[in-house]
C-alpha cells in the first residue's frame, strides 16, 4: 500500500510539489511524460495546472490521472530547508 496523496501544487515546469498523508513532501518531475499516451494532453500548461486531488491520488478535467505507486516511485523526497 502506497502513501496517499493529501496535497498537490503544480510548478510552472511541469512538476508536482506532493504531500503525502505520512507527512512526506516528494517532488514528481512530469515532463518526461509528457510526450506519451494521455499525457500529451497535458502539455499545455493550462491544463497542468489544473491537477488536484482526487481520493489517493492525482488527477486533471482531461481524464488523466495518476496510479498511487507510480506516484510514489517517480517523485523523490524534499529535505527540509
Amino acid at each position: 500500500m502506497y502513501p496517499s496523496v493529501c496535497k498537490v501544487t503544480p510548478n510552472k515546469d511541469f512538476s508536482l510539489n506532493i504531500v503525502l498523508d505520512n507527512g512526506e513532501k516528494r517532488l514528481l518531475d512530469m515532463k518526461p511524460y509528457l510526450d506519451f499516451g494521455v499525457f500529451i494532453k497535458l502539455r499545455d500548461y493550462e491544463r497542468f495546472r489544473q491537477a488536484r486531488v482526487a481520493f489517493d491520488t492525482i488527477e486533471w478535467d482531461e481524464g488523466v490521472d495518476l496510479d498511487p505507486e507510480f506516484i510514489y516511485e517517480k517523485s523523490k523526497p524534499v529535505k527540509a530547508a
